[in-house]
């Protein structure tokens, strides 16, 4: 009997796959979904992030914390889909449900003029890396001064952060007026980097043990 039900099960498997059925859910796994959805659905308007930062990008953010589990309600997020003349940068206070900085943030020369299409974990790609980091220690960097450690999380993805010295840094390419006269937002080597007094104003936050999500299409 226990074979039977293991092949009949292999067998409903491999039909799904050949003909790209997906499983019904139970209603109990269904309402868990919902559930879940509804209370993310809850927390982006508590934020009052409607006007600001997308629902997809916010649900997928929430739905690393369940994976890395962060030591900190704080999380970061790069909208990456958007052009760089958007301040597509927005660091999340989750446990009082406040938004505590919107920024223009730089992806890396070579990922793309205006908007980042092309990403790399590879050193001296120049390109910005996407998915999941653990924010580390605020150091003082020789080249940018105050600036923020970042561990890659995913593996082949973005795990060599840390080996291409990938930090969130002030960068003065980083302002209006640099949009102003050139159209677009400066790039970096790959590093997130913000307007200097939004780099001020964030190095203040205790924010170690963080997410940081870079979202790409």
């Amino acid at each position: 009997m226990g074979y039977l039900r293991q092949l009949k099960k292999s067998v409903v498997f491999l039909f799904c796959f050949i003909f790209n059925i997906r499983p019904v859910m139970n209603a109990s796994e269904f309402n868990r979904k919902k559930e879940n959805e509804i209370s993310m659905q809850n927390l982006y308007n508590s934020c009052l992030l409607q006007n600001t930062l997308e629902f997809n990008p916010f649900q997928k953010a929430l739905n690393g914390i369940k994976i890395y589990n962060p030591m900190n309600s704080i999380i970061a997020i790069c909208d990456f889909t958007l052009p760089s003349t958007v301040k597509r940068f927005f660091l999340i206070d989750l446990k009082n449900k406040k938004l505590l900085a919107n920024s223009y943030v730089a992806h890396g020369k070579n990922s793309g003029e205006l908007i980042a299409s092309n990403f790399s974990n590879d050193p001296e790609s120049y390109k910005s890396s996407k998915g999941f980091f653990r924010i580390g220690e605020r150091i003082n960097s020789p080249k940018h001064g105050s600036a923020i450690l970042l561990e890659g999380l995913e593996k082949g993805v973005n795990d060599n952060a840390r080996k291409r010295e990938i930090i969130i840094h002030g960068a003065t390419y980083v302002s209006d007026k640099f949009i102003r006269q050139t159209g677009r937002c400066g790039r970096s080597q790959g590093c997130p980097a913000l307007p200097k007094d939004v780099m001020e104003l964030i190095a203040k936050i205790p924010m170690k043990g963080a997410l940081l999500y870079i979202h790409t299409n």
